[in-house]
């Protein structure tokens, strides 16, 4: 959205500029319940991505090798005009988190740094202390309950310090869509809309309603909405954890499936707000907000626990100098199920005439009743400078007292029973008496009183042509020190963090003007239109198919590809047993696991500009996500006793791939036959040293080689491509490759060189839709090298013979043009591309499909 102050108060477009506050600070989303209503403008379409990444933890110099989180973020929306009064938008978002988080905290005491309860020597030699997910051990207090330790010189010292347990995850990805409708009336809007967004173990759907009525020539608005999200928690338990953590008050709410521990719960989310937003004067405006949410259900977070001390009263001392020996376990967190939220926020905007900017500051106060006050505010510099550049420094102050349960750890005058064993050393089945609990408790940080500070920057450069670029970056501090009137008690919490994004805008309507200027001024001089865009629609699948005809032109597309594989495990062209992948689907080792099905999802901006009519240039960024899920083979090896496998949850991988840049030169450009020849490389962006957790104190190892998100290789990208076409009729062939250029990437192996050729024909249905079929043939090497680090070896896909091979497929597919009107000059297409004939090498899982999607802007 434009933030440019407009210097007139009496033209309706600085009402506008005046009411665009930045109201979104980057990395802070708003939730399904508060998602935003469409943008007032007409006809844009943006893409967004961004990376939120913590810094470690402050452990109090307890060991952790655990990375800290990463959150990889891609959005897209757009707003289309229907006519002068309708507004239909859409907005897709997918982000991928990894890393390690807090479950619970516990006294400083009880660790390594104390009396080491908690150190563990995994298999590959690496100790853990005081961050596995592990809370099981013990810890000394004196008579006041407050633990104690024995420092150097054999003293007991009392320690109030408590810190972190961290657990580490594999990598998840969320995925939420979003449609919205809006109205326009001359002193009224109403915007309606809902999505769903779902994840491996949580799903919502939600509502909303929301509008604004305007009065005195839109000098006031009274704003207003309303929304419903319907939430369900479907966490599964972690095998590793279930000896250690306890779930008596979770009961009636377990589940066992497929040998995994479900953990379910609804929730409900209402929201309302209320608000008016008044010019103040020439250079000024001001709104007034009231927001409440009221939520029920299964609100707690089934990842979070809180250490519980036990001490067994039949154990204590007569000696009042004796300390007291404590049994530390976990508990899950238990929280109210209802919450009422209510914030109020002011916010001014100020239009300083001399410097051509404008000044937002916010302030809001919420609370609720779980006890928790808070208070934010925020100050933003809306900067114009030259050439269409505008820049947006903010700060963000943030203070919250408490809630009335919080606490990070509890003691307990009672004993914790061992009722049966797993033979391992481990309870599995405990009892003590839950009444004699608190009935609410949690550890969660985020419950506790801290306060925050953050500053960021944000740049945009505005484009003639109607495109947008923006870049921002925050850095955000959170600190128990920073509580408004001080008094923080989780400076064990204190952690930083940044955000940094990067989007692109196109706003149709400005395009549509500067194109129609540009055709009404070449149309003299190109009276015959010999200059047209390449008449001959490419099949989806196609990458670098086409050229832009004019210097100057640019084009924007997006690209979507979906691959599945599954059923039978190939090798060769045949299929094979259990018992032949077991036995020699693994090297000279024994496979335990195979792929059930694996899935793979691309997205991809192409970003064209012909600075000449014979060269183009291409950008193309990519955004993946994977997920596979394995299967148990028969007459595999043993198990390992006490250790669990994760059979049936599915493993995710996702984050921003490998970018591609490349030039395209026209080689031939005669009536109805182009040839062109394309060279460029692929930026190794994508990662390719992704872990799995650690599984049963065994460290997981670097997941799959097909899970990884990229080559981890500069890759030289070579492509030959011919098209021609008649008046209905259209034709096509090309040639491409990938050569790596680079002997092993950082994980330590290469992935096989490529060479594809594919040929493809259709024709014009109408004057807006045609058909094609292709035939495509791949061949693609074994991986290189091996793995450099830890990885399971588990099953074929965790071993470099069992990569590539020749494919054979062939394409349908549908193309479609806007030739006139409001949307003239964008483009889609689709396409199907089934396996005809497969030859693997080693044994890989049987290829079911690719579906090609693609939508192109040329302008």
């Amino acid at each position: 959205m434009n933030k440019k102050p407009i210097k007139s108060p009496d033209d309706r477009p600085v009402l506008q500029a005046l009411k665009s506050a930045a109201l979104v600070l980057p990395g802070l989303m708003a939730s399904p319940a508060q998602a935003q209503t469409v943008d007032s403008g007409t006809g844009t379409i943006s893409f967004q991505y961004s990376r939120y990444q913590e810094g470690k933890r402050n452990l109090n110099a307890v060991r952790s090798d655990l990375k800290p989180i990463t959150v990889d973020t891609l959005n897209g929306n757009g707003t289309f005009v229907v006519n002068d009064r309708l507004k239909l938008s859409f907005s897709y978002t997918q982000d991928t988190w990894s890393g390690a988080t807090p479950i619970s905290t516990i006294p400083l005491a009880a660790t390594a740094a104390g009396n080491r309860p908690f150190e563990r020597t995994l298999s590959t030699g690496e100790v853990v202390s005081g961050a596995s997910p592990f809370v099981n051990g013990a810890v000394t207090l004196d008579r006041d309950l407050n633990p104690v330790s024995i420092n150097a010189q054999g003293d007991r010292v009392v320690d109030p310090r408590s810190v972190l347990v961290l657990s580490s995850a594999s990598p998840e990805t969320r995925k939420q869509g979003d449609f919205g409708l809006a109205y326009e009336w001359d002193e009224a809007t109403l915007n309606l809309g809902g999505g769903l967004s779902h994840e491996r173990d949580y799903d919502s759907v939600y509502g909303r309603a929301s509008g604004q009525f305007d009065f005195k020539q839109k000098m006031t608005s009274i704003k207003w909405g309303a929304s419903y999200t319907s939430s369900r928690q479907s966490a599964v338990l972690d095998h590793d954890t279930l000896g250690f953590v306890t779930n008596l008050g979770y009961a009636d709410r377990l589940e066992v499936r497929d040998q995994l521990v479900i953990l379910e719960g609804d929730r409900r989310d209402w929201t309302s707000s209320l608000g008016i937003t008044q010019v103040l004067g020439k250079n000024s405006l001001a709104t007034f907000d009231f927001g409440y949410t009221r939520s029920s259900g299964f609100l707690e977070n089934p990842y979070k626990a809180v250490t519980t001390i036990f001490i067994d009263p039949e154990r204590v001392s007569p000696d009042p100098e004796a300390l007291l020996n404590g049994n530390l376990r976990a508990l899950l967190e238990q929280r109210p199920g209802l919450r009422n939220q209510f914030a109020f926020s002011s916010k001014l905007v100020q239009y300083i005439q001399p410097l051509d900017a404008a000044w937002h500051v916010n302030y809001k106060f919420s609370f609720d009743d779980w006890g928790i006050q808070s208070h934010t505010l925020e100050s933003d510099w809306v900067q114009p400078l030259t050439s269409g550049w505008t820049i947006t420094p903010r700060i963000r102050y943030y203070s919250q007292g408490s809630a009335d349960f919080y606490r990070p750890y509890l003691v307990t005058n009672q004993a914790f029973v061992k009722v049966s064993d797993d033979g391992n050393g481990e309870s599995v089945i405990t009892t003590f008496d839950f009444n004699k609990l608190p009935k609410n408790f949690s550890s969660d940080h985020r419950l506790s009183d801290f306060g925050a500070l953050s500053g960021g920057v944000t740049l945009n450069k505005q484009f003639a042509r109607g495109i947008e670029l923006e870049a921002g970056f925050e850095y955000y501090t959170r600190a128990s020190s920073l509580k408004l009137g001080g008094g923080g008690t989780s400076g064990f919490a204190d952690f930083d963090y940044y955000v940094a994004n990067a989007a692109i805008k196109l706003d149709m309507d400005a395009i549509r003007f500067n194109r129609s200027q540009h055709d009404h001024h070449n149309a003299a001089a190109d009276p015959a239109g010999q200059h047209q865009h390449n008449p001959s629609p490419l099949p989806a699948g196609i990458m670098f198919g086409h050229m832009l005809d004019k210097a100057g032109d640019f084009m924007m597309g997006y690209r979507f590809m979906y691959n599945r594989q599954a059923g039978d495990i190939r090798h060769g062209t045949n299929n094979a047993s259990d018992s032949e992948i077991v036995n020699a689907g693994c090297g000279t080792g024994l496979c335990t696991f195979a792929p059930a099905y694996m899935e793979m999802r691309m997205h991809m901006l192409d970003i064209m500009y012909a600075p000449t009519n014979w060269l183009n240039l291409m950008l193309m960024p990519q955004f993946m996500d994977m997920e596979m899920n394995l299967r148990e083979l028969e007459d595999r090896p043993p198990p390992v006793p006490g250790a669990h496998e994760h059979v049936g949850t599915p493993h995710n991988t996702g984050a921003i791939g490998d970018v591609i840049a490349m030039s395209l030169l026209r080689l031939v450009a005669l009536p109805g036959h182009r040839l062109h020849l394309g060279a460029g490389f692929s930026a190794p962006t994508g990662k390719t040293g992704l872990k799995l957790r650690r599984v049963a104190r065994i460290e997981g190892g670097l997941i799959h080689f097909d899970m990884q998100l990229g080559s981890g290789t500069w890759d030289f990208l070579p492509n030959l491509t011919y098209s021609g076409n008649t008046d209905r009729w259209y034709w096509g062939a090309q040639l491409s490759g990938t050569k790596r250029m680079e002997r092993r990437n950082d994980s330590g192996y290469r992935l096989g060189d490529i060479f594809q050729g594919t040929t493809w024909g259709g024709a014009h249905l109408t004057e807006w839709l045609s058909a094609s079929v292709r035939g495509q043939y791949r061949h693609q090497g074994k991986i290189q090298g091996d793995f450099n680090s830890f990885n399971a070896r588990i099953g074929p896909m965790d071993f470099p013979g069992n990569q590539g091979g020749q494919f054979w497929d062939i394409g349908f597919g549908i193309n479609a043009s806007v030739p006139k009107g409001r949307f003239s000059g964008n483009h889609f297409s689709v396409e199907w591309l089934q396996p005809v004939r497969q030859d693997f090498n080693g044994f890989q899982l049987e290829r079911k499909g690719t579906l090609n999607a693609t939508w192109a802007y040329h302008f």
